[in-house]
């Protein structure tokens, strides 16, 4: 049987990371955002936010689009139904180890007080 401290090295790496998680958590929270208002809310760069975008495009998490306002370029983002159902599965992993992690008492004489 594994401690909570082990299954957190199980989590959704993908999902897990942090800029990763909090665009995922900004798109959960709407039905798309554009490229401009992901960078303001989650602080990323240009490139880091591309970066992340793209590498949760290929794993079907998300969908970019890409159109035209007038001339001026605009990228959009939505979580996809497998990249919502991906980060609600990741909040409730990280939730029960929470809880299990509290309730936690080491089996041995290492973690005694």
């Amino acid at each position: 049987m594994s401690t909570p401290f082990e299954r957190l090295a199980e989590l959704d790496r993908l999902v897990h990371e942090p800029a990763r998680l909090a665009i995922m958590s900004a798109l959960s929270a709407c039905e798309s955002a554009d490229f401009l208002y992901l960078r303001r809310i989650t602080g990323l760069s240009k490139g880091n936010l591309s970066s992340h975008l793209a590498r949760l495009e290929d794993a079907g998490l998300i969908t970019v689009t890409k159109d035209f306002v007038g001339r001026i370029p605009r990228t959009n983002a939505a979580l996809t139904p497998q990249g919502r159902d991906r980060l609600a599965a990741h909040w409730r992993d990280l939730q029960s180890l929470a809880r299990e992690t509290r309730r936690w008492r080491s089996p041995g004489p290492r973690g005694t007080s």
